[in-house]
Protein backbone atom coordinates (compact mmCIF):
# COMPACT_ATOMS: atom_id res chain seq x y z
CA UNK A 1 0.00 0.00 0.00
CA UNK A 2 1.27 3.51 -1.30
CA UNK A 3 2.25 5.77 1.61
CA UNK A 4 0.61 9.50 1.13
CA UNK A 5 3.09 12.03 0.12
CA UNK A 6 4.48 14.36 2.88
CA UNK A 7 2.90 18.07 3.09
CA UNK A 8 4.82 19.28 6.08
CA UNK A 9 8.16 18.46 7.26
CA UNK A 10 10.34 20.17 9.95
CA UNK A 11 14.01 19.89 9.79
CA UNK A 12 15.84 20.65 13.18
CA UNK A 13 13.33 23.75 13.85
CA UNK A 14 14.59 25.95 16.66
CA UNK A 15 13.26 28.93 18.27
CA UNK A 16 14.78 30.96 20.81
CA UNK A 17 13.98 33.90 22.83
CA UNK A 18 16.91 35.48 24.84
CA UNK A 19 17.94 32.54 26.48
CA UNK A 20 14.78 30.61 26.73
CA UNK A 21 14.56 27.82 23.95
CA UNK A 22 11.05 27.92 22.86
CA UNK A 23 11.19 25.06 20.07
CA UNK A 24 14.38 23.20 20.10
CA UNK A 25 15.39 20.82 17.31
CA UNK A 26 12.05 19.34 16.24
CA UNK A 27 12.09 17.53 13.27
CA UNK A 28 8.91 15.73 12.13
CA UNK A 29 6.79 15.00 8.83
CA UNK A 30 3.34 15.36 8.22
CA UNK A 31 1.18 13.68 5.57
CA UNK A 32 -1.29 13.89 3.10
CA UNK A 33 -4.75 13.70 5.31
CA UNK A 34 -3.24 13.31 8.39
CA UNK A 35 -4.00 14.95 11.63
CA UNK A 36 -1.25 15.58 14.12
CA UNK A 37 -1.63 16.45 17.57
CA UNK A 38 0.53 18.64 19.46
CA UNK A 39 0.23 18.20 23.47
CA UNK A 40 2.15 18.80 26.45
CA UNK A 41 2.07 20.96 29.79
CA UNK A 42 1.61 24.47 29.73
CA UNK A 43 5.01 26.67 28.37
CA UNK A 44 6.17 22.86 26.70
CA UNK A 45 6.00 25.40 23.14
CA UNK A 46 2.95 24.10 21.22
CA UNK A 47 1.72 27.56 20.15
CA UNK A 48 5.37 28.68 19.16
CA UNK A 49 5.86 25.22 17.93
CA UNK A 50 2.87 25.84 15.58
CA UNK A 51 3.33 29.16 14.44
CA UNK A 52 6.55 28.65 12.99
CA UNK A 53 4.70 25.85 10.51
CA UNK A 54 3.52 29.22 8.54
CA UNK A 55 6.32 31.74 9.37
CA UNK A 56 4.29 33.75 11.76
CA UNK A 57 7.28 33.48 13.93
CA UNK A 58 10.37 33.46 12.15
CA UNK A 59 12.71 29.64 13.33
CA UNK A 60 16.48 30.78 14.70
CA UNK A 61 17.89 27.89 13.06
CA UNK A 62 16.06 24.66 10.67
CA UNK A 63 13.61 25.11 8.57
CA UNK A 64 10.47 23.85 7.51
CA UNK A 65 9.37 22.15 3.49
CA UNK A 66 5.84 22.40 2.02
CA UNK A 67 5.67 19.85 -0.46
CA UNK A 68 9.49 19.70 -0.56
CA UNK A 69 10.12 23.25 -1.44
CA UNK A 70 12.30 24.79 1.62
CA UNK A 71 9.02 27.49 2.79
CA UNK A 72 11.85 30.54 2.83
CA UNK A 73 11.24 30.06 -0.78
CA UNK A 74 7.68 30.93 -0.75
CA UNK A 75 6.25 34.89 0.03
CA UNK A 76 4.80 35.35 3.32
CA UNK A 77 1.15 35.70 2.43
CA UNK A 78 1.14 33.13 -0.29
CA UNK A 79 2.42 30.40 2.54
CA UNK A 80 -0.33 31.65 4.81
CA UNK A 81 -2.87 30.61 2.44
CA UNK A 82 -1.25 27.43 1.76
CA UNK A 83 -0.75 26.49 5.33
CA UNK A 84 -4.39 28.14 7.08
CA UNK A 85 -4.42 28.66 10.90
CA UNK A 86 -7.35 29.22 12.92
CA UNK A 87 -6.62 30.47 16.26
CA UNK A 88 -8.15 30.23 19.86
CA UNK A 89 -10.15 33.24 19.51
CA UNK A 90 -11.45 33.84 15.84
CA UNK A 91 -9.88 37.81 14.68
CA UNK A 92 -12.03 38.61 11.88
CA UNK A 93 -12.46 41.33 10.29
CA UNK A 94 -15.09 43.98 11.06
CA UNK A 95 -18.43 44.09 8.48
CA UNK A 96 -20.23 41.29 7.08
CA UNK A 97 -19.57 37.46 6.93
CA UNK A 98 -18.99 37.53 3.63
CA UNK A 99 -16.72 39.96 3.69
CA UNK A 100 -14.69 37.94 5.60
CA UNK A 101 -14.76 34.83 4.10
CA UNK A 102 -14.16 36.07 0.60
CA UNK A 103 -11.24 38.30 1.79
CA UNK A 104 -8.20 36.00 0.46
CA UNK A 105 -9.59 34.91 -2.59
CA UNK A 106 -9.78 38.57 -3.12
CA UNK A 107 -6.67 39.55 -2.28
CA UNK A 108 -5.49 37.47 -4.83
CA UNK A 109 -7.80 38.93 -7.17
CA UNK A 110 -10.31 36.19 -7.90
CA UNK A 111 -13.83 36.41 -7.93
CA UNK A 112 -15.75 34.96 -4.68
CA UNK A 113 -19.39 34.60 -5.49
CA UNK A 114 -21.89 34.71 -3.21
CA UNK A 115 -22.95 31.20 -4.25
CA UNK A 116 -19.47 30.19 -3.43
CA UNK A 117 -19.66 32.12 0.18
CA UNK A 118 -23.05 30.33 0.86
CA UNK A 119 -21.81 26.69 -0.11
CA UNK A 120 -18.35 27.24 2.11
CA UNK A 121 -21.12 28.59 5.13
CA UNK A 122 -23.27 25.29 4.09
CA UNK A 123 -20.20 23.46 5.07
CA UNK A 124 -19.52 25.33 8.49
CA UNK A 125 -23.26 24.82 9.40
CA UNK A 126 -23.78 28.68 8.56
CA UNK A 127 -26.02 28.60 5.81
CA UNK A 128 -27.76 32.08 5.01
CA UNK A 129 -25.08 33.97 7.14
CA UNK A 130 -23.31 35.61 4.44
CA UNK A 131 -24.83 39.51 5.17
CA UNK A 132 -24.85 39.11 8.86
CA UNK A 133 -22.60 41.46 10.69
CA UNK A 134 -19.86 39.52 12.47
CA UNK A 135 -20.33 41.81 15.75
CA UNK A 136 -23.66 39.91 16.28
CA UNK A 137 -21.99 36.16 16.08
CA UNK A 138 -21.81 34.27 19.21
CA UNK A 139 -18.39 32.81 19.91
CA UNK A 140 -18.67 29.29 18.42
CA UNK A 141 -20.18 30.99 14.97
CA UNK A 142 -17.54 33.46 14.81
CA UNK A 143 -15.18 30.41 15.24
CA UNK A 144 -16.79 28.76 12.01
CA UNK A 145 -16.27 31.99 9.89
CA UNK A 146 -12.85 31.98 11.34
CA UNK A 147 -12.59 27.98 10.12
CA UNK A 148 -14.78 29.20 6.35
CA UNK A 149 -12.35 31.97 5.67
CA UNK A 150 -9.23 29.76 6.40
CA UNK A 151 -11.19 27.08 4.02
CA UNK A 152 -11.95 29.64 0.99
CA UNK A 153 -8.10 29.57 0.26
CA UNK A 154 -7.78 26.03 -0.62
CA UNK A 155 -5.42 25.28 2.13
CA UNK A 156 -3.03 22.51 1.64
CA UNK A 157 -2.78 21.83 5.69
CA UNK A 158 -4.48 23.13 8.33
CA UNK A 159 -3.22 24.92 11.67
CA UNK A 160 -5.43 24.82 14.90
CA UNK A 161 -4.28 26.64 18.02
CA UNK A 162 -6.48 25.56 20.94
CA UNK A 163 -9.68 26.26 18.34
CA UNK A 164 -12.20 24.68 20.61
CA UNK A 165 -10.91 26.22 24.15
CA UNK A 166 -12.59 29.22 24.33
CA UNK A 167 -16.06 28.17 23.22
CA UNK A 168 -18.76 26.74 26.00
CA UNK A 169 -19.06 23.15 26.07
CA UNK A 170 -21.56 22.93 23.51
CA UNK A 171 -19.76 25.12 21.24
CA UNK A 172 -17.04 23.23 21.77
CA UNK A 173 -18.57 19.69 20.84
CA UNK A 174 -20.08 21.61 17.86
CA UNK A 175 -16.72 22.73 16.45
CA UNK A 176 -14.82 19.60 17.03
CA UNK A 177 -17.26 17.54 15.29
CA UNK A 178 -17.41 20.12 12.56
CA UNK A 179 -13.45 19.88 12.07
CA UNK A 180 -13.46 16.49 11.88
CA UNK A 181 -15.77 16.50 9.51
CA UNK A 182 -14.31 18.75 6.82
CA UNK A 183 -10.94 17.06 7.59
CA UNK A 184 -12.50 13.72 6.73
CA UNK A 185 -14.33 15.18 3.76
CA UNK A 186 -11.73 17.36 2.17
CA UNK A 187 -8.77 14.62 3.68
CA UNK A 188 -6.87 17.72 5.07
CA UNK A 189 -3.45 18.15 6.38
CA UNK A 190 -3.56 18.85 10.05
CA UNK A 191 -2.10 20.03 12.66
CA UNK A 192 -3.62 20.72 15.93
CA UNK A 193 -2.48 21.99 19.32
CA UNK A 194 -4.80 21.06 21.94
CA UNK A 195 -4.08 20.74 26.25
CA UNK A 196 -7.52 18.42 25.91
CA UNK A 197 -5.62 15.03 25.69
CA UNK A 198 -9.36 13.66 25.47
CA UNK A 199 -10.12 15.93 22.16
CA UNK A 200 -6.63 14.65 20.47
CA UNK A 201 -7.76 10.82 21.67
CA UNK A 202 -10.77 11.84 19.33
CA UNK A 203 -9.51 14.13 16.23
CA UNK A 204 -5.57 12.81 15.89
CA UNK A 205 -4.41 10.27 13.75
CA UNK A 206 -0.98 10.41 15.49
CA UNK A 207 0.13 12.81 18.45
CA UNK A 208 3.62 14.60 19.31
CA UNK A 209 4.23 15.47 22.76
CA UNK A 210 6.72 18.17 23.54
CA UNK A 211 8.22 19.50 26.59
CA UNK A 212 10.13 22.70 27.55
CA UNK A 213 10.47 22.73 23.62
CA UNK A 214 11.80 19.54 22.52
CA UNK A 215 9.81 16.65 21.02
CA UNK A 216 9.90 13.75 23.64
CA UNK A 217 7.60 11.13 22.44
CA UNK A 218 5.56 10.80 19.04
CA UNK A 219 3.67 8.29 18.11
CA UNK A 220 -0.34 6.80 17.36
CA UNK A 221 -3.07 8.13 19.77
CA UNK A 222 -2.40 4.56 21.76
CA UNK A 223 1.52 4.90 21.98
CA UNK A 224 1.28 8.55 23.11
CA UNK A 225 -1.66 9.20 25.09
CA UNK A 226 -2.91 5.86 26.68
CA UNK A 227 1.12 4.38 26.88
Amino acid sequence: MPTSPTILRTDRLSRSAGERLLVDDISVEVREGEVLAVVGPSGAGKSSFLRLLNRLDEPTSGTVFLHDVDYRQIAPRDLRRKVGMVTQRPFLFPGTVYDNVSFGPQQRGEAFSSEEAEELLMGVGLSGYAKRDVANLSGGEAQRVSLARALANSPEALLLDEPTSALDETAKFEVESLIRHIILEKRLTCVTVTHDLAQAARMATRVMMLERGRLTRIGTVEEVLHA
